[in-house]
């Protein structure tokens, strides 16, 4: 069973920095997309950014030129680094992997808040 571990959330204040990273137990390359969701209390989980095993990246239109995600095959991780962020960036993020073999797989959140 793959676990995704998800570390790096907290409190920040508005136009602050943060960086989430999610581990793998194992080899990221056995994963042909990679990605971060949020879900804000009352909404829907969403997209926030994903990352293909080519290195090809996607990101939502609200987070676009804020947020940059990566991924270090070597350490199997896939970070989510934010900028600038905004009280409306308050949610727990998720971190989800699609693997070749055709499981979906996600980690168990990290809270992020934005507030003064």
């Amino acid at each position: 069973q793959v676990q995704l571990v998800e570390s790096g959330g907290g409190l920040v204040q508005p136009g602050g920095s943060l960086k989430l990273s999610c581990v793998a137990s194992k080899s990221i390359l056995t994963f042909y997309n990679m990605g971060w969701y949020r879900q804000a209390p009352g909404k829907p989980r969403e997209l926030v950014a994903a990352i293909t095993s080519g290195g090809s990246t996607n990101y939502a239109d609200a987070v676009k030129g804020r947020f940059t995600i990566s991924r270090d095959n070597a350490k199997n991780t896939v970070n989510l680094q934010m900028n600038s962020l905004k009280p409306e960036d308050t949610a727990v993020y998720y971190c989800k992997a699609n693997a070749y073999s055709g499981g979906v797989y996600w980690g168990q959140g990290t809270q992020v808040t934005v507030s003064t």
